[in-house]
């Protein structure tokens, strides 16, 4: 089955009072690689895992990884205090009213207003322990990535498919178009012999001779046959299971081959028409080509 090169994913799994939130997102690339533009510090630990999960449900395309964490807000809090500031605001507000000669009792509340006396204690999250729930976002996440992967990657097959059928099309009608070819080189030629020589004899075996020279030179039956071998084989791997983006590359490359071929050895009006059509088609399925895994 097609797949395409992009798509999106999204996995989310809980763990104690934390939510990990994963987001994948896949665009075309050359090769394959698994980037990560934003990873908590505190799960850099799970990079490789992570990118190991991913890169066995991918064949190639580039694939961003956001992985957030989200505190549960109905959590316990943990509230610390700062005794060595407060106990420094405390020698310093006593130093102070030494220096003024200020009176007055240092009251709690006196303390408790200043600034950073309260610390909320920052989230303390064990990688490994939590690395099941992790794992467990990323899977869904990739399993929703490749899905809409097989989804685009259908309508990329359907697309191409049509195109296919124009092409063999159009091949067919060069195959059906060439004998004629050598046979309109020889009336043309022919007529022309006879304009030129006035009503005498015309050579037979010269004539003969011109045609065979031109028949040998714009015959284009290998190249129409191969041509006709490529598509099908193009037309296969749009049915295969494994990933087939860089093979499809390879066979366009050799379809383009044979075309070109064809338009430098047949010197015809309808086949260097036909020609045009069919490399526009090619084209576009070159376009497609580029997006598929």
């Amino acid at each position: 089955m097609l797949k395409s090169m992009t798509g999106y994913g999204r996995g989310e799994a809980i763990v104690q009072e934390y939510q990990f939130i994963v987001e994948l997102k896949a665009v075309n690339h050359r090769y394959k690689e698994v980037v990560f533009p934003r990873l908590p510090r505190l799960l850099l630990l799970l990079e490789d895992r992570i990118r190991r999960l991913i890169l066995g449900r991918v064949a190639r395309g580039r694939v961003d990884v956001f992985l957030s964490i989200q505190e549960n807000p109905d959590a316990a809090r943990t509230v610390k205090v700062d005794k060595l500031l407060a106990v420094a605001y405390y020698k310093a507000i006593k130093e102070l009213q030494e220096i003024t000669g200020a009176a007055g009792e240092i009251e709690l509340e006196d303390l408790v207003n200043l600034p950073n006396i309260f610390v909320v204690g920052e989230p303390v999250i064990d990688a490994l322990e939590c690395w099941p729930a992790v794992k467990q976002a990323v899977e869904d996440a990739t399993e929703h990535l490749v899905q809409m992967k097989a989804a685009e990657g259908a309508e990329l097959a359907a697309d191409i498919s049509r195109r296919l059928e124009v092409v063999a099309r159009l091949n067919e009608k060069i195959k059906e178009r060439s004998p004629l070819v050598v046979e309109e080189y020889r009336e043309r030629l022919h007529v022309r012999l006879q304009e030129i020589m006035a009503g005498s004899l015309i050579d037979e075996n010269r004539l003969a001779c011109e045609v065979a020279l031109l028949a040998e030179r714009s015959d284009i039956t290998e190249e129409v046959v191969r041509l006709a071998s490529h598509l099908k084989q193009v037309q296969a791997c749009l049915a295969a299971e494994e990933a087939v983006g860089r093979k499809l590359d390879f066979l366009l490359q050799e379809v383009n081959r044979e075309v070109n071929t064809i338009a430098s050895k047949a010197g015809d009006l309808v086949i260097s028409q036909a020609v045009v059509e069919l490399k526009s088609e090619l084209e576009k399925i070159r376009e497609q080509v580029q997006n598929v895994e």
